[in-house]
């Protein structure tokens, strides 16, 4: 792609998501044009996926270190699993301060740098050079994690565009964003609810939107749940895939009593962005030692090879298949096969509306936080505009027709509504 010509300070929104990012480049007009990304198959999409593969290549005698992200990132992981790292869900780990650096090929590479190697090339596939516009990126109102810090997680954040080059980033809330672009469909004033769900995190925010002023919208209450659609897979891995992987097995150590298998090993597998950090020999000798002394050897040994193998994508991207067919479909069938495992599994919409029963509570409980905080209660909403991929959710569309009424809520322009409204944002 050829780069693109841009006057002094030209406006860019990017949306750094967990699972996917978006650009979107404001032009002269005011209009907004997002950029693509391409495809092994030689196609485009919107959206680029979160995900950096390193490789080496020989040339010549020499190794060189090689690179690339979303897809070709997974192109290049599946051509050689055992010899490649996948990158997953860096935006996951920004407010952890317990996540500072990570071993590529001997090589340390910090969070940072990580994601500062991503963004180079997001830019480059985007025909944009870092140093010639001012970026809005957009934050979650709470970063994803236990303890999460989120301060740090912002200035991590910015770390990481300074490191790729950038030099003029300011930060915005992603359902501020979000609010900015639905507030082009309004015609009269109005008080919205924004439900932006990412992949990480679902941010609610209440706003007052005036499109006869000329004035910008007024945020009156924020709140941030730390969980959206990566959870709900979790939820689909942990009833049906990590049973089969031995979570419930036992182990003895020379004879003794017998211990729980490591949980860790299967909150690391629920939560996917972690899987390709225990393909480490430290931890897959410890798998081995469990497994020897395990009562059901033959299912730690499925989960080696999950690890090993790396068929961890192939697994994500099958239960994500399932979540999605639940949301057309009262039923799907999970399918997943590696060398000496596979699964066949039927799921239903009903099991997986109670296996995101405690999610769900959280949303409404994050719902009922923003209101609390605007001061407002559910009948002073005028509108409700819900983003982000998990809207597509009967169950979650549930939860706000039934408290708002079917006619107040909206949905649309489910990946780039953040990075649309990150654009046009400065622009008021």
């Amino acid at each position: 792609m050829n780069d693109i010509a841009f006057s002094e300070k030209t406006r860019i929104g990017i949306d750094f998501g967990t699972t996917n990012s978006v650009v979107v480049i404001r032009q002269p007009d005011g209009s907004t044009r997002t950029a693509s990304f391409k495809r092994p198959d030689a196609t485009s999409a919107e959206t680029c996926r979160t995900l950096l593969c390193f490789w080496h290549e020989e040339s010549q005698g020499r190794s060189t270190r090689q690179h690339a992200i979303g897809a070709e990132a997974i192109e290049a992981y599946l051509d050689d699993p055992a010899e490649s790292r996948l990158i997953m869900s860096m935006k996951s780990y920004l407010a952890q301060a317990s996540f500072r650096e990570t071993q590529i090929f001997g090589q340390r590479m910090t969070l940072e740098s990580l994601i500062a190697s991503f963004l180079r090339e997001l830019m480059a596939q985007a025909g944009v050079s870092p140093d010639s516009c001012a970026v809005t990126v957009g934050r979650p109102i709470r970063f994803v994690g236990d303890g999460a810090d989120d301060a740090l997680g912002e200035r991590r954040l910015l770390e990481s565009f300074s490191q790729a080059g950038f030099t003029d980033v300011s930060t915005l809330l992603e359902p501020e964003a979000a609010g900015w672009k639905f507030a082009q469909r309004l015609t009269s004033p109005a008080t919205v609810l924004v439900a932006d769900f990412g992949g990480g995190t679902s941010d609610f925010s209440v706003m007052r939107f005036d499109p006869t002023s000329g004035k910008p919208p007024e945020a009156l209450g924020h709140a941030g749940v730390g969980l959206a659609g990566d959870q709900f897979d979790y939820r689909i891995i942990d009833h049906i895939v990590s049973p089969l992987l031995g979570r419930d097995s036992v182990y003895r150590v020379m004879g003794g009593s017998p211990l729980p298998v490591p949980i860790e090993w299967y909150t690391a597998l629920a939560r996917w962005h972690r899987l390709s950090l225990m393909r480490t020999p430290k931890t897959l000798n410890d798998m081995a030692e469990v497994a020897r002394g395990a009562a059901e050897p033959e299912l730690i040994a499925r989960l080696i090879e999950l690890v090993r193998e790396q068929n961890g994508q192939t697994l994500y991207r099958a239960v994500s298949d399932v979540k999605s067919a639940l949301s057309s479909s009262d039923r799907a069938t999970l399918r997943f096969s590696q060398k000496n495992f596979s699964i066949e599994q039927e799921v239903t919409r009903k099991a997986f509306e109670q296996w995101i029963a405690p999610d769900l509570a959280q949303f409404e409980d994050g719902v009922s936080q923003a209101l609390a905080r605007a001061q407002i209660d559910s009948d002073g909403i005028d509108r409700v505009f819900m983003t982000g991929g998990t809207s597509f959710v009967p169950a979650v569309r549930a939860l706000f027709t039934r408290r708002f009424g079917e006619e107040k809520v909206e949905l649309g322009g489910e990946f780039v509504s953040v990075a649309e409204g990150l654009a046009l944002a400065n622009h008021a």
